[in-house]
């Protein structure tokens, strides 16, 4: 190993804790550490594209939705509980537990019989995932001085935007040329090679000395709070009302799940989620920053192919290149912006940058037609950028702002703003395209339904498509200015997030005193 990896990981290990094997490269950890961010963004879009066949073979769209949001709920959920045990416990044993638990609920899912053994083994594979992308990004809060974060945590906001492609175009040719089982199969040799690899370059990382307390009330309270709040959400998002009574049922538990659990975290001795971070001004601006990026950018990439379909009359397979431009520039803006904080030692006037040019490229998007491809690409490649720049450097800036002690937590409750915003994003972005389409003359083709397929805009398509031609062209124009509006807000809603980068303490990156080279 290098002299300049060794330095970096003897700089940032904790005091009380000790490191009982030989330290491995900087490349090699990131490697792994890659490997598993690629391999739990992957999930999150490979399935979409094989859900009629697998709806085809189980005969079942009750649960079909929960496919989809079955994982993502549970990703979300076990985020902030890895952070804390990883810090109790050390990173290594909860990212093995993580990727073995990912892949053998891949199994599970390319051998479930049906609808519901699926939706069951989606649930664990969340849950593996979850500790896979929380402790990941942990470990370079363990191993590089604040200063030199940016750099890594772009490489891993690539992995993001790669996945985001590559899972739709491998989705549908494995779903056409083998079988829908093979979405989860694939996870097979990749998530055992990824364990081997992890299981060998992860030695030497900090293993906390004091005994471990473990909040069982606190875990409990959060599960169930967090649980209730994404189903309600997701329940939005598929187009029930606010009102209905289940939706204020899940509001109401998570209300009061997660009252109560502020309430204990308060007096517990080892709080899961301890709450004098929410007393930190820069670790909570951070969050609110990376809330409405995730809030945008998932919201982009759930929405930007359906309107490209719909007003173009294109395929999905062109849908899914639509999102290229929005892919290739995370990134880059990634990339940048970790460069140029390393360079600097600052991350706010990154993410600043990056929030000032978003609501500019959504009204971009918004006034520019499907159609003209290079001026929709431009402003979905700023788009990304725009993401790109704030991804990393609000994760950086979190962990500067905490103790050695806290990086864990601090970056898994970083990881579950992003889920939020995410999540939220689709159910209130989804839930105001219904409602402007309930006011339309489209209104009698989505009949409150259109959502119903974890947002895959299906029902709106179809209908759309069984059109007479006149009356066809008229509907694509109608849901051109839909979408138009739609963009207008989702552009009023990024200002939340340059409110909050604009208040954010420009506060120096510890670490490294001279210029990057």
């Amino acid at each position: 190993m290098t002299g300049i990896a060794a330095g970096l990981f003897s700089v940032a290990l904790p005091a009380g804790s000790v490191v009982t094997q030989p330290t491995p490269s900087v490349r090699s950890v990131l490697a792994a550490l890659m490997l598993a961010i690629f391999l739990g963004a992957l999930d999150q879009t490979i399935v979409a594209v094989s859900m009629p066949a697998i709806s085809a073979q189980f005969n079942d769209v009750n649960l079909l939705a929960w496919v989809i949001s079955g994982y993502m709920v549970a990703m979300t959920v076990a985020v902030p509980i890895y952070g804390k045990l990883g810090d109790l416990y050390g990173r290594r044993p909860m990212m093995l537990i993580g990727m073995g638990l990912f892949t053998i609920a891949s199994l599970f899912c390319g051998m479930a019989q049906s609808m519901e053994q699926l939706v069951l083994a989606r649930i664990l594979q969340g849950i593996g995932a979850g500790g896979m992308i929380s402790v990941s990004q942990a470990i370079i809060g363990d191993i590089i001085p604040p200063r030199e974060r940016g750099r890594y945590q772009g490489y891993f906001s690539s992995m993001y935007a790669v996945a985001s492609v590559a899972g739709p175009v491998l989705g549908g040719y494995m779903t056409e040329y083998l079988s829908w089982s093979w979405v989860f199969l694939i996870n097979l040799p990749l998530g055992a090679g990824a364990w081997w690899v992890a299981h060998r370059t992860l030695v030497g990382l900090p293993v906390p000395q004091r005994k471990p307390i473990i909040d069982y009330l606190g875990t409990l309270l959060m599960i169930v709070g967090l649980t209730a709040l994404l189903l309600g959400i997701t329940e939005i998002g598929q187009g029930h009302h606010w009102r209905d009574d289940q939706v204020l049922g899940l509001l109401g538990c998570a209300l009061v799940a997660l009252s109560v659990f502020v309430w204990h975290e308060r007096r517990a001795r080892e709080p899961l989620l301890p709450m004098h971070l929410f007393a930190n001004r820069s670790a909570v601006l951070c969050w609110c920053t990376i809330f409405f990026t995730s809030f945008q950018a998932i919201s982009l990439i759930v929405l930007m192919p359906l309107r490209y379909q719909s007003v173009t009359g294109a395929g999905a397979d062109s849908a899914a290149l639509h999102l290229l431009p929005l892919a290739i520039g995370l990134p880059m803006g990634a990339f940048f912006a970790g460069r140029m904080t390393s360079v600097t030692g600052r991350y706010k006037p990154m993410i600043l940058t990056g929030a000032v040019l978003t609501p500019i490229a959504i009204l971009g998007m918004a006034f520019s037609a499907p159609q003209s491809l290079i001026l929709s690409s431009l402003f979905m490649v700023l788009s990304g950028i725009a993401s790109g720049m704030q991804f990393p450097t609000s994760l950086v800036g979190t962990q500067n702002s905490v103790a050695q002690h806290d990086i864990g937590v601090a970056t898994s409750t970083t990881n579950l703003f992003r889920s939020l915003g995410g999540a939220v994003g689709v159910a209130c972005m989804s839930a105001l395209l219904l409602a402007l389409l309930q006011d339309s003359s489209f209104a009698h083709l989505a009949s409150g339904s259109m959502m119903a397929e974890g947002s895959s805009g299906n029902v709106l398509l179809d209908g759309l498509n069984a059109a007479p031609g006149p009356a066809q062209d008229a509907l694509r124009a109608e849901l051109l200015s839909t979408f138009r509006h739609l963009l207008m807000v989702s552009a009023a809603v990024s200002l939340l997030g340059l409110a909050a980068a604009i208040v954010m303490p420009n506060h120096l990156l510890r670490g490294r005193e001279d210029k990057a080279r």
